[in-house]
This record gives structure tokens, sequence and C-alpha cells, in this order.
């Protein structure tokens, strides 16, 4: 049977609903592809390319099944309004599949007035009653592609509670509301855990705001967490990296808006704060003292150069930083419940937030 393809959404380039939209680009078919490699490279150091690059062979026949699915490279125009209902669906399936690998309780509630998703794994030990894992869900800003999908496998390979704070959403609420959300639900947890119990992370705008949130803890002077996981994300939204011009969400495939040096990238998220803030970008901020923190990317993700360069700021600030590339994969593949790659990389996030918490 063929395999279903996670919806990972994340989009810095949102059309709303009420904007026209113009004639959508027509795809690609298979006799207008190019059939050879080429390159130029234009006076200001574009450059003008096709590759043919075939799936590697080291990776699981399910990742280079899925890889050679077909995803049409035309301009989808999608609504905001269609995308959340989107991806609303996709997590409710996404849900059930990962329950069926991982049951667990799930409950949703407030604290200090924030929604949350709680996760309580079966067989939560007694040794890990007074821990906790705080996630801060992917979905681009604007929709929730992330508090199952990141909490779900996660709390049952590392037998702890999680803890997904459901922040507020762009283009409604621009930052720094979802700094702000996410700050209250881990002052609030400081009351109940020690710090070096409390884990935060994330995949995609999830990762992205947890170097976001990490700066905020330090600024505000609280304690800081045992450790961070920046799962796909980034620390610069005045600068996009190399890669936000090579791949789509699908990697090598689908439809592609190359970035606009000359303007900071989403736009719907940022609001009217300068893109080099320090809390809305990390990599301007001062990340001295910051805590252990795993960094998981891959190498067909949008987000593989934002990952690489925090990743070093967090180096040239001498924190204890480790980064992870999976070959050839796109933007968060370990949503999925099918790769094989996937569980590999939710069990590498898991081992190093359980060591760290076990410190």
């Amino acid at each position: 049977m063929r395999l279903a393809a996670p919806i990972i959404l994340l989009s810095f380039a949102i059309a709303l609903a009420a904007q026209q939209a113009p004639p959508p680009m027509q795809s690609t078919a298979a006799a207008d592809a190019a059939q050879r490699d080429s390159s130029f490279i234009d006076s200001e150091g574009r450059a003008h390319i096709t590759r043919i690059i075939p799936v590697p062979a080291g990776l699981s026949p399910q990742s280079r099944y899925w890889l050679s699915e077909q995803v049409p490279d035309g301009d989808p125009h999608e609504s905001l309004a269609h995308r959340r209902e989107g991806t609303d669906k996709w997590a409710a399936n996404a849900r059930d599949q990962w329950l069926a690998l991982y049951p667990a309780k799930l409950t949703e509630d407030k604290i200090a007035g924030v929604p949350v998703r709680i996760v309580v794994p079966e067989g939560v030990p007694d040794a890990n009653k007074d821990k906790v894992l705080l996630n801060l869900h992917g979905g681009g800003f604007n929709s929730d592609s992330g508090s199952y999908t990141e909490t779900i496998p996660l709390a049952g390979m590392t037998k702890i509670k999680c803890v997904a704070v459901l922040y507020r959403l762009a283009p409604e609420f621009p930052f720094p509301a979802a700094v702000d959300d996410s700050i209250a639900v881990y002052k609030e947890l400081l009351k109940t855990y020690k710090p070096d119990h409390i884990v935060i992370y994330g995949t995609s705008a999830g990762a992205i705001l947890t170097g976001e949130v990490a700066v905020k803890i330090k600024q505000l002077g609280l304690p800081m967490p045992a450790a961070l996981g920046i799962f796909s994300g980034m620390g610069d939204f005045a600068r996009p990296g190399d890669s936000l011009a090579m791949y789509a969400l699908r990697g090598l495939s689908g439809h592609l808006d190359p970035p606009d040096d000359s303007k900071p990238h989403n736009s719907d998220y940022l609001g009217k704060t300068d893109p080099k803030d320090p809390v809305l970008s990390p990599i301007y901020a001062d990340l001295h003292g910051l805590p252990p923190t795993l960094f998981v990317t891959s190498g067909r993700d949008l987000l593989l150069s934002g990952t690489a360069n925090l990743h070093r700021a967090f180096l040239n600030a001498g924190n204890d930083a480790r980064l992870v590339v999976y070959d050839a994969l796109p933007h968060a593949f370990w949503y999925s419940t099918k790769l094989p790659e996937a569980l590999e990389a939710n069990h590498l996030m898991a081992d190093f937030l359980a060591k760290q918490l076990a410190k």
C-alpha cells in the first residue's frame, strides 16, 4: 500500500483569503522536466541551476519510496483558513497513529491562563513523576501541526509527562504573543518542578520559539531548564539562509517561493518587530550560559541553514550544543510514524532529553 506522506506544514508566505491571488502556476509535467544538469551564476551571484539528484541508496526502503512521491510544483495559493483546516485534520490522524505505538492519556487544560495539551504516557515510573517535557509546537506560527506529533512519541519513549503550549497564533497575535504565553507556562511550572527537571523543545516554528524563549528566560533572570531541543529551527529573521532558496516543504519536490533577501520572512509573525530583535532572532542575542542543546535537521530541510547557523552561534557562545543531520530527508520528517529514520530521530531526541533530566 502506498505510504501516506505526512503533511508537514510550515509556511513563510501565507496569502490570506481576503487577498486577490494571481492565476495559479501550472505544475511541471514529465515532458517539461529537466533532463540534464546546468548551472549559471549571474553578476549578482544568483545561481540558476538544474540538477538531476537520485535518492541516496543508504535510506530505508520506506523513505526511498516516500521521496519518490510526486508533489505538484504549481503554486497552490492556499488560504490561511484552508491551511488550518487541513492541518487540524492531518494532526488528528497523526495523533491516532502515534497513540497506536505509544498509548497515553491526553487532556486539555490551562496553565497560567494559557491553553495546554497534557500527554501522560502509560507506565510513568516514580522516578519520573517530578519531571516534565515542555513542548512548543510547530505549524508556521499560524497553525498547530505538532502538539500531538511532537509530544506523544517523546512522552512515550521517555516515560515522562509532556505539556504542549497552545500559544496564540499569528497573524491574529504576532510576536511576542507566543513567547509571552510560553514564558507564562514555564514560570508556572517552576512552582511545581525544579528547573533541572524541565526541558523545553520544539520542531519548526516550535524550534524557533524554543530559542526565543531561552533568550527571554535569560533576560528575565529566571532559572534555566535542564536542556533545550531545537529540531529544524533557526534564529535569524533578518537573513534567510541558503536552504530556504533551495528546498520546499517536501525537500526537492513541490512548490517553492525563493525568499526575497530585501524583506524579512514571515511578516505575519514578526508584526512590527525589528527582525534583529535579540529575542525574535536569538542569533543577535547574548547566548552565553544556555543549557545543553540538541539541534536536529536534515539534508533537504528548508531550515537546514537556519538550524546549522544557530547551532554555530551556540557553539561560539561556549554552550554544549550538538548537531545531528539526517541525509536527504525533508523538513520535520520525524512527524511520520512510517519511516524508520523518523523513529530513529525521535529516539535520539528522547534519549538526549531524558539523559539531561537524569543528571
